[in-house]
């Protein structure tokens, strides 16, 4: 049993003993280090349940405790926080608990239990993914990864937008300007050749608007006029009608750009379970309207369009279907989201989607409330800010928007540039040289993006993220590599339990690998992998500091030896689990 669940046990009792009332969890932290302690436990969380000043409460417990408990032979109240001390020995029964863990830190679902999705990247086939894409997804994996170790099943998704006005002006500049460019014939990612035609076509379509506004066309005219424009919609109508040309050449070019995200997801290190398109969903949430309707939850206009009236809320008056019968996102969403409750045995929905989009979620979680959806109360938008570069720009076709493509192509280069800097890859092969750029530069995007609290704007600096020392993924990676080159030195047994006295600096690492399970949790119902990132950065800062103080090999007290070397290789298997949660690889050498 963990320190934290003798002492939970320990707080109930307490409570109905001392106050003859009953609480149902017990919030700890670690314990501050200007104050004495080993944890502590935070008073103010008890304030619901019992009256009076925190300081007594928090001196009341702590007496308790150091009478009735064993493993406490301290304690001191700041404010509303009671710091406990641990005799040393429950360190050493907690690190052993700890060690013999398989997979610690991450929980399984019960069989039982209902999962949850979460959605990110949704990108547009009009396009390749951009800089913005890289966040997104980096975040969307890495929390359905962290909510699956907490313990609950997840499905990964994703919906492309592969319909509309946009993906029929890159087909109707192919059209006109491609004279047969394929990817095979050109060599380019089929994203890639796409997205040119969007940018040919937004060319093309500026040069009429010109010529016509030389013509004495008003430019909003002229935008409305211009004959490209006019064959776009036209193109659209025809897919809507199912045209066999059109819908053949809309098939082809979305299969170019699917199979371009595929190589793209595959260096970003990203899947997904399921895939939706809203060529497929775009006609859902019609049905719901209606139902809404029917409840008196929506209104309709003279005009014909329906309405939700939120003003009450705070927001405004929100229209959900045109007078024409046509949907618009929210209709779409709302249609979406019911079908996905229905098609998966889920109780949550996670939205991996940019913070513009902030007021769209607040309006369909409460539409879908007050339509009467229980889970509803269940779904989370992961909001996250942009992502800036020193420059602005790096590779770019329109001068603005950073590809993720050329993006990650600079950081293994940025990787490889630094690593032949420092000399160290003696006896490597050219592809195992080649595999540790990968790693490396992989491992200080990823962390140097998920490290950031999601909500906060970023400013990316691809040579600052590829420092080795600091709170960055290449300085966690070689503190992995340098403990898996003692683990291989280590020519004896070190599986046993030793009867040991725990340094301070031994005692410091413990205790940062005790608050793995519960940082897994928290970031969890947090959804913020940034608390991982950030933990693991505290764990290798400990690690490092008890490593430059203490002999580990060279240790000759043999029980002490083998205790250092279990605490190492324990620290390593966090550090992979921890980064394994960020979507990041660890090497084995560096």
């Amino acid at each position: 049993m963990s320190i934290q669940n003798h002492l939970e046990i320990a707080v109930k009792k307490a409570f109905v003993e001392i106050f003859k009332t009953e609480i149902p969890t017990v919030e700890f932290q670690a314990t501050r280090k200007e104050f004495d302690g080993d944890i502590t436990i935070v008073v103010f969380a008890f304030l619901r349940f019992v009256k009076g000043n925190p300081v007594q409460i928090g001196t009341q417990i702590g007496e308790y405790l150091k009478t009735n408990v064993d493993l406490v032979t301290d304690f001191n109240v700041v404010k509303g926080f009671l710091n406990v001390s641990i005799n040393p020995s429950f360190f050493l029964d907690s690190f052993y608990t700890i060690y013999k863990t398989e997979n610690y830190g991450t929980l399984t679902p019960a069989p039982s239990d209902k999962a949850v999705m979460v959605e990110y990247s949704s990108p547009n086939t009009n396009k390749p993914l951009h800089l913005g894409h890289v966040r997104n997804n980096l975040l969307g994996f890495s929390v359905a990864e962290i909510i699956a170790a907490s313990g609950k099943k997840v499905y990964k998704t994703q919906i492309i937008n592969d319909r509309g006005i946009h993906i029929c002006k890159s087909m109707l500049a192919w059209q006109k300007f491609g004279n047969g460019e394929t990817p095979e014939n050109t060599g380019l990612k089929g994203d890639k050749l796409v997205g040119n035609y969007y940018v040919a076509f937004d060319k093309a379509y500026k040069e009429e608007i010109s010529a016509l506004m030389a013509e004495g066309k008003t430019e909003e005219e002229a935008k409305k006029q211009a004959p490209i424009l006019v064959e776009a919609q036209q193109m659209l109508l025809k897919w809507e009608a199912g045209d066999k040309e059109v819908v053949d050449l809309w098939k082809t070019m979305n299969q170019w750009v699917y199979d371009g995200f595929a190589v793209s997801y595959k260096n970003l290190g990203v899947t997904f379970d399921k895939n939706y398109y809203e060529s497929e969903t775009y006609l859902l949430g019609k049905d719901c309207v209606q139902d809404g309707l029917d409840k008196g939850v929506f209104y309709k206009k003279e005009d014909g369009s329906v309405w939700i009236d939120l003003t009450d809320e705070g927001l405004d008056e929100k229209l959900v279907l045109r007078g024409d019968g046509t949907s618009v996102y929210i209709t779409q969403d709302l249609g979406t989201a019911i079908q996905r409750f229905q098609e998966f045995d889920i109780n949550a929905l996670t939205y991996t989607v940019g913070n513009e989009q902030d007021y769209h979620f607040k309006v369909l979680f409460l539409i879908l409330k007050k339509l009467g959806f229980s889970w509803a109360e269940n779904m989370y938008h992961l909001s996250y800010g942009m992502v800036d570069l020193p420059t602005g720009k790096m590779k770019s076709r329109e001068g603005t928007v950073v590809d993720a493509d050329d993006l990650m192509e600079e950081m293994v280069n940025t990787a490889r540039e630094i690593s032949q800097e420092l000399g160290k890859l003696e006896g490597y092969s050219d592809e195992k040289k080649e595999e540790l750029y990968k790693t490396i530069g992989m491992g200080a995007l990823k962390y140097y993006i998920l490290k950031v609290d999601p909500k906060k704007r970023i400013l990316f600096d691809p040579k600052e993220s590829i420092d080795f020392n600091g709170n960055t993924g290449p300085f966690i990676q070689y503190t992995y590599a340098r403990i898996q080159s003692i683990l291989r030195k280590a020519d004896f047994d070190y599986t046993a339990k030793q009867n040991v006295e725990i340094s301070d600096k031994e005692l410091a690492v413990i205790k940062t690998l005790q608050q793995y399970v519960e940082t897994v949790q928290q970031a969890a119902n947090n959804h913020s992998p940034a608390l991982i990132a950030n933990y693991t950065y505290d764990l290798v800062k400990e690690y490092n500091s008890f490593y430059q103080s203490s002999y580990i090999l060279g240790c000759e007290d043999e029980a002490v030896k083998i205790f250092r070397t279990q605490l190492s290789a324990k620290v390593g298997d966090t550090i992979k689990s921890a980064f394994n949660l960020l979507g990041i690889d660890v090497p084995e050498r560096m």
